[in-house]
């Protein structure tokens, strides 16, 4: 198996791209396959400096219903017409990012549209689920009950229902496990549902922990974090040191938490740059 980043929040392989956002490639025995493609065409770019075809890319998965994961799919579509793009239906919903009353703009525009475009739905190639699925005995996807404690981050996240705009509960996002000759690799994008509670999720359902957990940890800030939120940092890596699993992050987890973080897990923790090959 090969795994590689295609796009990130900081620089790595030379050339390559870095924005906010996210997107993973992988080849397997029986699929080339993209998690997420990132917040634009630059996804696509950097695929083709690393001499990846797209063009060959046969599945898609959609982590969650937010454009930094999903700006690049309408150019890959226009390269790729076959390739089956899987979404939880509900990723098409309304999703915001409530920037608070003293937004540049004013407080009647505190809220920013942060979800997918929406002729991403109009594909052909596009195959909406409804929580857990699978497409073959090599790749299936999960979602989440809600459980446990959710980021500290998600609290500016926020869906339009009805008029209103509420809590996201991020029952969009869904998660990608890849089996190949006995080993499994679980796949998410900002782990929004908690990264601890997804790999207690993924322990429930399939019996034993993963051999890799490759995902953002949605713990970045733009501002110091505050006492509580450290600890809850290091609670958490405290916790998935405990399992039997090499962990990968980047993106939305920052620098600053993945350092707080590292501290911890040591060589059980690895930071993943634009470009970057697992």
């Amino acid at each position: 198996m090969k795994i590689i980043n295609l796009i990130e929040n900081t620089e790595g392989a030379a050339g390559c791209i870095s924005a906010h956002g996210l997107s993973f490639y992988a080849e397997t025995e029986k699929h080339r396959l993209l998690c997420d493609l990132g917040p634009s065409e630059d996804t696509l770019k950097n695929a083709a400096l690393l001499g990846i075809d797209l063009r060959a890319v046969d599945t898609v998965i959609l982590s969650h219903g937010h454009y930094d994961h999903s700006g690049g799919i309408i150019p890959f579509a226009e390269l790729n017409h076959t390739a089956l793009i899987y979404m939880q239906k509900s990723a098409a919903d309304g999703y915001y990012a409530d920037d608070g009353e003293t937004a540049d703009s004013g407080a009647a525009d505190r809220y920013r549209y942060i979800g997918i475009d929406r002729e991403i739905t109009k594909l052909p190639q596009v195959r909406f689920t409804d929580g857990d699925f699978v497409i073959d005995d090599e790749l299936s996807l999960f979602v989440m009950d809600r459980c446990g404690r959710l980021p500290f981050t998600n609290v500016r996240l926020k869906r339009l229902e009805n008029g209103a705009y509420v809590q996201d509960d991020f029952r969009h996002e869904q998660f990608l496990v890849i089996r190949e000759k006995g080993r499994t690799v679980l796949m998410s994008g900002c782990a929004h549902n908690g990264i601890l509670n997804i790999v207690g999720e993924y322990n429930r359902k399939y019996g034993s922990d993963p051999d890799v957990v490759i995902s953002g940890f949605h713990l970045m800030k733009k501002t110091d974090y505050k006492d509580y939120q450290i600890r809850e940092i290091k609670d958490t890596a405290e916790e998935l040191a405990r399992h039997d699993t090499l962990f990968y992050t980047c993106h939305c987890t920052g620098i600053p938490a993945y350092e707080i973080m590292k501290e911890i897990m040591g060589d059980k923790l690895r930071y993943v740059h634009s470009g970057d090959e697992i």
